[in-house]
């Protein structure tokens, strides 16, 4: 009996039991949006089997804790600003070394110095916000406004000298920022790129009528191979680009998997990171 069922579905191909239940998720995941979808637009709240609404409880200890990291953060947001600096800040450039695999030889890994902090950088410095709102104080709210750096992974070009630094550090807790080479630059405003078009609406940059219309009369800037020297190089119209350029909306550099499974949090990098920024960045494009 056994072997006559054998032969009778043998003509069928075999589909690996990962393929089946990744299939079957699917399909309930699908089925389940599309009930969401038949209830109405917009977000809909969870409901309970009486059929009431769903009430979210917040542990009186999660708000202690958001509130003691605000103090927290007030206090260094006091203490940075009357010092001027951070504490482990240096005011000349470091040198640091890390391993590299060969270009040449794979099984080879060789040395490269790079500089580890933004002192003294001649070129632009790009910004990354890394936290979100929870426990962020009104102070650090409102220089990261400055920046417009709004949202969580939020991501701008500024113009590195003694002001910028002094407020970037204020701030450094929620923001990683560095020198980042020219293909990067090149990178990020070719594939993230948006603009403020004439009608004050965010629109993507896709060719260099846009640029030459805004930038070109008064700065002439007339191809987007001219924005990207401007913004690199910190030209004369540094200013005027970098406010044409809407902030960069990045992706989180961690996955869901990492957040969900492994509960990996924020907050174990950040700061100046020197020319080391281009690799967190290739992670967050």
């Amino acid at each position: 009996m056994i072997e006559d069922s054998q032969k009778k579905y043998a003509h069928l191909p075999l589909i690996p039991e990962e393929t089946l239940k990744k299939r079957h998720d699917l399909d309930s995941l699908a089925r389940k949006r599309a009930a969401a979808n038949a209830e109405g637009p917009g977000r809909q709240r969870r409901r309970l089997p009486n059929g009431k609404k769903a009430v979210y409880v917040i542990k009186p200890e999660t708000l202690i804790s958001l509130a003691r990291s605000r103090r927290n953060h007030a206090i260094r947001f006091a203490r940075v600003q009357k010092k001027g600096m951070q504490k482990r800040a240096s005011n000349k450039p470091i040198i640091a070394s890390k391993e590299i695999v060969d270009p040449n030889d794979a099984s080879n890994t060789i040395q490269v110095k790079y500089q580890s902090n933004s002192v003294g950088a001649k070129t632009c410095v790009f910004v990354i916000r890394i936290r979100g709102h929870e426990g962020l104080p009104r102070s650090t709210r409102s220089v990261l406004k400055e920046f417009r750096l709004r949202n969580q992974h939020d991501g701008v070009f500024v113009k590195y000298d003694e002001i910028t630094r002094k407020k970037l550090h204020l701030i450094e807790p929620w923001v990683i920022y560095g020198i980042p080479s020219k293909s990067v630059v090149t990178d990020l405003i070719t594939r993230r790129g948006f603009v403020t078009s004439e009608e004050k609406e965010r629109i993507p940059l896709s060719d260099n009528v846009t640029v030459e219309k805004a930038l070109g009369e008064k700065h002439g800037l007339i191809c987007v191979e001219d924005l990207i020297h401007e913004i690199y190089e910190v030209g004369s119209a540094f200013e005027a680009a970098s406010k044409f350029l809407w902030p960069f909306r990045l992706a989180d550099s961690k996955s869901e998997f990492q957040r969900k499974t492994l509960r990996l949090k924020d907050g174990k990098q950040y700061g100046d990171q020197g020319e080391a920024i281009d690799e967190f960045i290739q992670q967050v494009l």
